[in-house]
């Protein structure tokens, strides 16, 4: 059993394009449903008529999520509370405005659930703008399309949404569908542009066959005219196209998981087997109704007869483990994952030794930063920069959020990938003296160094809280004036 040999167990419907039904099987791996097409229990081994029921057709009893694991371990390197990025920009009322804004929103969730669910190759994120607050929304790429502006193939000219839904959930929802269309699938379809969220009439699908076109349903589109589509499409990895980038997790990857999953399966069900050895009789042999097997129940034996419990040995069990971990290391290995073993490690390790073990997985990392914070991220943060232009935003509790100037250039400021120990922050810290008292450095860049190491939030309200500290008393800048020398006459 194979991935390939595993999709063709799955629903599919001709009339979505090929890169659905490729999203929807990169999807079930993810989220763990990627058995749940196959009919029979891995302990089922014969069906009602008493036939044989092959592996291929039974789900793993063991499963090993090792395409989850690499999501999850890069994700957390990407966008977790002690590696989300800080916004940069030359006006601080600015800076300190969308660094509010990130947190009223909760940005940091959004992007780990965008980045997560677009591991399968892609994924838009909306925003709204709702009483003149800025929500965001995560829409997974399976039914939805971009449509690029032939002359900025970088810009957005409108975002497609259409899938097929049956009747009553249609009538559920407040449209009028007859009776005897309660049944049949319609195409529910709706599109941003630079102007709207345009939402039109379902359409039945086999009138959609014959040509008919879709009526915008004027009572539910809703005007937002921001000039731009609200949205930012991620693709997840180079590679792939124009909607779809490479998925975190690559095919070969998916195989071994698969054999990793049977494996596992059957030494499982060779263990409980060990546990309970089969009896086997050679008659003659006497006993009174059904031998049970155990130590209270005596089996009786002529001279010619024989009894014995068929039993395997215990070694198999090391050796399947033994495959399976291997198994596992090729996997991550493919897939850029966290190969490093924590029962190996006999002490705390330093920020750039955990770096060096795990350089695979922040190679992984760093690539999705050009995708999710690099190119989504700030998109995000400037689309919400130009919705200030329109709308009036504010907080939670209806305070304005602050100025936010559109001439200012965003950047991220990255944190360091593992927090230092405290030996690497004492050699941090006789570096930047070093460097400081040199001239080599500015005393605001060596504030923005240390800012992910001791949670500075604004590096420019740490260094005037410095200028309007006392200094310490053993600094020099606490050493008493001395009076300058008066010249002697002698």
């Amino acid at each position: 059993m194979d991935f390939q040999n595993l999709q063709q167990t799955y629903p599919q419907d001709a009339d979505y394009p090929a890169r659905t039904a490729r999203l929807a099987a990169l999807t079930r791996v993810l989220d763990g449903t990627m058995y749940d097409s196959l009919p029979h229990p891995f302990a089922e081994e014969k069906n009602n008529a008493g036939e044989y029921i092959p592996l291929a057709k039974r789900r793993p009893s063991a499963r090993t999520r090792i395409c989850r694991t690499v999501v999850n371990d890069s994700v957390s390197l990407l966008f977790s509370e002690g590696h989300f990025p800080a916004v940069e920009c030359q006006d601080e009322a600015t800076r300190d405005a969308l660094t509010k804004l990130a947190k009223e929103t909760g940005l940091n969730e959004v992007m780990i659930d965008a980045a997560t669910r677009g591991s399968v190759g892609s994924v838009a994120v909306l925003m709204k703008v709702l009483k003149n607050r800025v929500f965001w929304q995560v829409l997974p790429s399976q039914y939805r399309t971009p449509v690029w502006d032939p002359e900025a193939p970088d810009t957005l000219k409108a975002v497609n949404e259409q899938y097929k839904v049956k009747g009553d959930v249609l009538k559920a929802q407040g449209y009028a569908i007859a009776d005897d269309d309660l049944s049949a699938d319609f195409w529910f379809r709706r599109e941003w542009d630079a102007e709207a969220e345009n939402w039109f009439l379902p359409l039945k699908v086999s009138e959609a066959k014959d040509g008919v076109q879709f009526e915008k349903d004027t009572g539910r589109s809703v005007p937002h005219k921001l000039g731009f589509v609200p949205v930012v499409w991620i693709r997840n990895l180079p590679g792939g196209d124009d909607i779809d980038g490479a998925p975190t997790f690559p095919v070969e990857a998916i195989d071994t998981q698969i054999e990793a999953d049977y494996l596992l399966s059957q030494g499982g069900r060779a263990l409980k087997y060990q546990s309970d050895p089969t009896l086997h009789i050679k008659e003659p042999a006497f006993g009174q109704g059904t031998m049970v097997k155990g130590a209270a129940n005596a089996i009786v034996t002529s001279a010619e007869g024989d009894a014995k419990l068929l039993e395997i040995s215990g070694d198999a069990a090391h050796a399947v483990m033994d495959w399976v971990k291997a198994l596992r290391e090729i996997a991550l290995e493919g897939a850029g994952g966290n190969r490093a073993n924590a029962d190996k490690l006999s002490s705390a390790q330093s920020g750039r030794a955990m770096e060096l073990m795990n350089q695979a997985l922040i190679w992984l990392a760093d690539k999705l930063r050009i995708s999710y914070g690099e190119g989504a991220l700030l998109d995000l943060l400037n689309m919400a920069v130009r919705a200030s232009t329109k709308f009036k935003l504010v907080d939670k509790k209806g305070r304005p959020l602050g100025d936010l100037s559109q001439d200012e250039d965003l950047t991220l400021r990255w944190p360091q990938w593992y927090q230092p120990t405290y030996a690497d922050k004492q050699t941090q810290a006789e570096t930047l003296t070093t460097l400081r008292e040199g001239g080599l450095l500015s005393r605001e860049t060596g504030v923005k160094t240390l800012a992910s190491s001791y949670d500075i939030a604004d590096p420019q309200d740490e260094i005037r809280q410095i200028e309007s500290d006392p200094p310490p008393p053993n600094s020099p800048a606490a050493a008493p004036k001395q009076p300058p020398l008066s010249e002697s006459n002698d």
